[in-house]
């Protein structure tokens, strides 16, 4: 099955047909660097990061762009609150984003520009767009006429005369329809300014990814990606931007996913009702907010709770305890199988069904309900395999297993070792239990030497000993295991 995806610009799903064969080259708008990322922003880079690992996955090779907008009001007005130089504010804050994503093991673009790396193709670009008409200099800004471009609002889906009559002219702008929106702008004292045909000044914030992606990616790409609240101005001005200075269409895919809520209510630094990555990381693991964020398609709104994120990670531990149980068995033995023929084809089916999934428009909801799915199937045969189990059975159950981690991981998760995890757990859940880890095992191992010599009273008195802390153990094909039960 081929790979289908939404096209904002389309508004149907589409087969993924890169221009280049087997290629895809991907521009994915990054942060505006001047504060802390919040968990919106975690979605975001956490969509495009499963949408990378998918397309490898599948055989592509992939060119993922993702840029920094590191001069901009935002960075300047913060800066100058801080007393700092906004290059100083912007560059502290790249490298906070880079603690917070290298925390939820998220992988790096193969380039990640900088705005203020390429001014000079900004300033190219703008002079391309004069010459052909499509823009104007008032003073020391530069403007780019929305009317000289007829699919302006292609994108968003909204007409110019609408837009038109529900805006206004800012007091001593001199842009010639409400609409216009700035290419470049001119010095302000205070700002960071650089030369240009038109004076000093600085760019405007549209023109940067439509610099950028060109230098790096072509005129025309693949797929370019963001926020819902990039769909408009952002993303429709860099199309009228891009394909009014050559001619040709810019991304020929946009995916764009869905906002963060709160109470649904879109989380926002401007409503002050967010929550940053390293507040959740602190406490939660990062797979957790991970399989949280991946429990939803990335297109559907995402509303965030403190009870949703404690499922996330109890989910995760699941997940992490069944192949930590089926990394403890053993070869097996030459005997009849005891896993049904329905349970060995889910198992066997798996990877098949998840790309199936996948395929679908990176349906990671549905991908993570199969990966469940066979978990209680890997978690039913290794609870039915007697003391010797059949070779087959465990042969199945591990292959089983790998897969389960191999596709996990195309979502980043499952990526430590299980029965780690599972030790640090458990260490987790014995504070304030006046009772070790290393107590623990000593009296299971002792309750299974006194199995060996059959004295069945000296064991349950062991199995009772530890119920009075919590623990409860559970004997299978694996060895004896034990969960805290409090």
């Amino acid at each position: 099955m081929p790979i289908r995806i939404y096209n904002t610009l389309t508004r149907t799903k589409e087969e993924l047909r890169p221009i280049e064969e087997g290629h895809v080259k991907l521009y994915v708008c990054g942060i505006t660097s001047y504060d802390f990322c919040h968990i919106g922003h975690a979605r975001s880079f956490l969509v495009f990061d499963m949408i990378v690992r998918y397309l490898r996955y599948r055989g592509y090779k992939v060119t993922f762009v993702r840029n920094f907008t590191d001069i901009d009001d935002k960075i300047i007005n913060r800066a100058r609150e801080q007393g700092m130089d906004s290059q100083e504010l912007a560059n502290r804050f790249i490298e906070e984003f880079y603690a917070d994503t290298d925390r939820l093991g998220i992988l790096r673009p193969d380039l990640e520009p900088r705005a203020t790396g390429h001014i000079p193709e900004m300033i190219e670009l703008i002079r391309d767009l004069i010459d052909k008409g499509l823009a104007y200099q008032a003073g020391g800004d530069v403007y780019f006429r929305v009317d000289s471009f007829d699919r302006y609002g292609s994108l968003s889906g909204r007409n110019l005369e609408d837009m038109q009559a529900g805006a206004r002219i800012e007091v001593n702008e001199q842009k010639r329809h409400p609409m216009d929106f700035a290419l470049w702008k001119g010095s302000k004292p205070g700002e960071p300014t650089w030369d240009s045909p038109w004076g000093p000044g600085r760019p405007g914030w549209h023109i940067e990814c439509s610099a950028m992606s060109r230098k790096y990616l072509g005129e025309t790409f693949d797929i370019h990606g963001g926020g819902q609240d990039l769909i408009f101005p952002h993303h429709e001005n860099e199309i009228a931007q891009s394909v009014g200075a050559t001619g040709k269409p810019f991304a020929n895919i946009w995916i764009h996913h869905g906002f963060v809520t709160i109470r649904d209510e879109k989380m926002s630094k401007s409503l002050n009702n967010f929550l940053t990555i390293r507040e959740i990381l602190d406490k939660y693991p990062p797979e957790a907010l991970r399989l949280f964020i991946f429990s939803t398609h990335y297109r559907n709104p995402l509303d965030y709770s403190e009870a949703a994120m404690q499922d996330a990670e109890a989910a995760l531990d699941r997940m992490y305890d069944c192949l930590a149980r089926i990394a403890g068995l053993g070869e097996g033995v030459g005997r009849a199988s005891v896993i049904g023929p329905r349970d060995r084809e889910k198992i066997e089916s798996l990877r098949q069904r998840f790309e199936y999934a996948m395929d679908n428009d990176f349906n990671t909801a549905q991908g993570l309900g199969l990966l469940f799915d066979a978990v209680k199937v890997l978690n039913k045969g290794v609870q039915a395999l007697p003391a010797e189990p059949a070779r087959e059975d465990v042969d199945l159950l591990k292959k089983g297993g790998e897969t389960v981690g191999e596709l996990a991981g195309i979502l980043g998760l499952l990526q430590q070792d299980a029965r780690q995890y599972i030790h640090d757990k458990k260490e987790q859940r014995l504070s304030g239990i006046d009772i070790s880890l290393e107590e623990i095992e000593e009296l299971i191992e002792e309750r299974a030497r006194a199995r060996e010599r059959k004295d069945w009273a000296a064991g349950d008195a062991i199995r009772d000993r530890l119920m009075r802390y919590g623990i409860e153990l559970q004997d299978g094909a694996e060895g004896t295991t034990w969960e805290v039960r409090i």
